[in-house]
């Protein structure tokens, strides 16, 4: 992990790759454009190298700099923006040495809230500015609350 704080520290940046079926990656590609709405592009991609497809649960898979997602992650692309966004903070967390699970969550939600509103904000459509504002809506709702 010293080696990849070193290169990220020096600008070092992945050339973000996706893997799996067409119709994944077209679906994935389309999500990441929303990443790059809001201008969290180069950060995702300076803590993930790749986006797989699998048939099991979306999740970070830290000993390749991966997120493993499954096809129906990818169905509300504004949530699934959000969630990359999300695995990217755990990643950067995971690389410098914090903990990024358990009570570490918080602060990968953390950045996932902040994410949501940066897309709300810079978005031109009104279907993506909707969908940020009910994502927020639920979220701040629920029994669970995030800082």
């Amino acid at each position: 992990m010293l080696k990849a704080r070193e290169l990220i520290e020096k600008g070092y940046r992945h050339r973000l790759q996706v893997k799996g079926r067409p119709e994944f990656k077209k679906d994935v590609k389309e999500t990441l454009k929303l990443v790059k709405t809001a201008g969290y592009y180069d950060f995702l991609r300076t803590y993930i190298g790749q986006i797989v497809e699998i048939e099991g649960f979306s999740q970070l898979h830290e000993a390749d700099s991966a997120i493993w997602a499954n096809k129906p992650m990818l169905v509300d692309r504004v949530d699934a923006a959000s969630y990359m966004v999300q695995k990217a903070q755990q990643m950067k967390d995971y690389i410098e040495g914090r903990l990024y699970y358990g009570t570490g969550e918080a602060i990968a939600m953390q950045k996932r809230v902040e994410f949501l509103e940066v897309l709300k904000r810079k978005s031109r459509s009104r279907r993506v500015r909707d969908a940020c504002e009910e994502i927020l809506k639920r979220w701040s709702e629920s029994r669970f609350q995030f800082p």
